[in-house]
């Protein structure tokens, strides 16, 4: 029997492959090993996970000293706890918005904690170096320091800042390019970089309040730490990820475009990180451009319509990848490689979680997770036929498609049965489109 050979994505057999099931098993039984999660060649030492990861962390845990150490040293020890102790309320928040988000096709989380890290601790600490060297040298050059905070808040902060928050994006668009498909993953991503960001400037801003209510003695309501946590933990929790969730947008479209757009690929980053920099610059000189009531009236009139309007912008996205794996899906059901009542079980959220619930009840947890790894690597696929019709997939298409179906194909007989009672108790009928000719599509057709 001769090896199986990859086929296009526009091609189709002239005989129809779904009765051929006992035949495509015979196929993956020839396959001499298991499909591997990487199509990679051994590399240098230095390109090594294990090399890469310790180094990444390394210097993570040397900026987060040194940030701490910074802030500690700002806001002194007590300061330092009633800081990080308020400063913590509203990171859960956030991350189960932003991981809820996710829950189509959930990145990985050594993605997401690096993100949120890198916001933590390296952005936060070329932030505070950065603006305090730029503060202190207009402050010099013009004799006008009140002159030169305004302008650091208002021009130097959101650019520096920004940049750094964005470096996270930009680091996982770039060597975790498999994992990062679409508009959801820029925002979700960027969504962690700012919320770790805006943890530690927390820290430091409830800290230098308590250390100044110290001082003055003032405390309750009327205190200075319960104007700035009203401010910055009820009010403006979403000021931060508002802000670089743009950048992660503009990565977003960068990532879903076609390869063969270069121009696009780098304007839309670009645009959204200048966007991310306006906004934020128009919140930091609310005051200063409209008065002492200048940080209400931007706030009501443009941070919540924004606020707003973004939300359902990502629960749109969100709603739109369900879309596309009912779309993408069918093609191969009727090739036989998945169960007919997959594609549109696989596009409910309450029919994944029945079947995961309905294995689990059935056979136990470990069906309940080979249920829930079919439903990753089933999404997995129709992303990447949906990515490949558009042009955003390289040229390893056909291996990565052959990987994911190799992994359905050893999950099946669990999870078919659990799909098919979701589908059923969630009243779907699958049917394929009827104006999209998937009869006979076999990736896999042996010559």
């Amino acid at each position: 029997m001769s090896e199986p050979s990859s086929q296009r994505l526009d091609q189709r057999p002239a005989i129809p492959v779904y009765a051929q099931q006992e035949r495509l098993g015979e196929l993956w039984s020839a396959v001499p090993e298991p499909a591997r999660r990487r199509y990679r060649p051994r590399g240098a030492f230095w390109r090594r996970r294990v090399v890469r990861t310790g180094a990444v962390s390394l210097v993570l845990a040397l900026c987060a000293l040194v940030i701490l150490a910074l802030v500690r040293d700002e806001t002194g020890t007590r300061g330092f706890l009633v800081g990080l102790g308020l400063a913590v309320l509203p990171v859960p928040l956030l991350v189960s918005a932003f991981r809820w988000l996710d829950r189509v096709e959930p990145g990985p989380w050594r993605n997401l904690l690096f993100a949120f890290s890198w916001g933590a601790f390296a952005a936060a600490l070329v932030a505070i170096i950065a603006n305090s060297f730029a503060t202190e040298w207009i402050a010099t050059a013009t004799a006008d320091p009140a002159g030169a905070e305004s302008l650091g808040a208002t021009v130097i902060a959101p650019v520096v800042e920004e940049s750094a928050k964005a470096a996270a994006v930009l680091l996982i668009f770039l060597f975790r390019r498999r994992s990062f498909t679409g508009l959801v993953d820029g925002v979700v991503i960027a969504g962690f970089s700012a919320t770790g960001f805006a943890f530690t400037e927390n820290i430091l801003y409830l800290g230098s309040a308590f250390g100044e209510d110290q001082h003055t003695g003032d405390s309750g309501l009327r205190s200075v730490t319960a104007a700035t946590f009203f401010v910055r933990i009820v009010m403006s929790p979403f000021a931060h990820p508002l802000f670089t969730v743009l950048t992660g947008i503009g990565f977003g479209l960068a990532a879903a475009a076609d390869r063969r757009r270069k121009v696009r690929r780098v304007a839309f980053p670009l645009l959204g990180l200048a966007l991310a920099m306006g906004m934020h610059a128009l919140w930091n000189g609310s005051g200063d451009l409209f008065g002492p009531l200048g940080f209400y009236a931007v706030y009501a009139a443009f941070m919540v319509p924004a606020f707003a309007l973004l939300t359902w912008l990502a629960i749109w996205s969100r709603q739109r990848e369900l879309r596309t794996i009912a779309g993408e899906l069918p093609a191969y059901a009727l090739a036989g490689w998945i169960n007919p009542a997959a594609p549109l079980a696989l596009s409910s959220m309450r029919a994944r979680r029945m079947a995961r619930d309905f294995a689990g009840r059935t056979f136990g947890p470990r069906a309940a997770d080979s249920v829930g790894e079919y439903e990753a690597f089933a999404t997995s696929l129709a992303f990447l036929r949906h990515g490949a019709q558009r042009g955003a997939v390289g040229a390893d298409f056909a291996e990565r498609e052959r990987e994911l179906l190799h992994h359905l194909w050893q999950r099946r007989e669990m999870a078919g049965p659990a799909l098919t009672y979701a589908a059923r108790a969630t009243g779907r009928v699958w049917a394929p489109p009827p104006y999209v000719d998937y009869d006979g599509y076999n990736p896999y057709r042996q010559y």
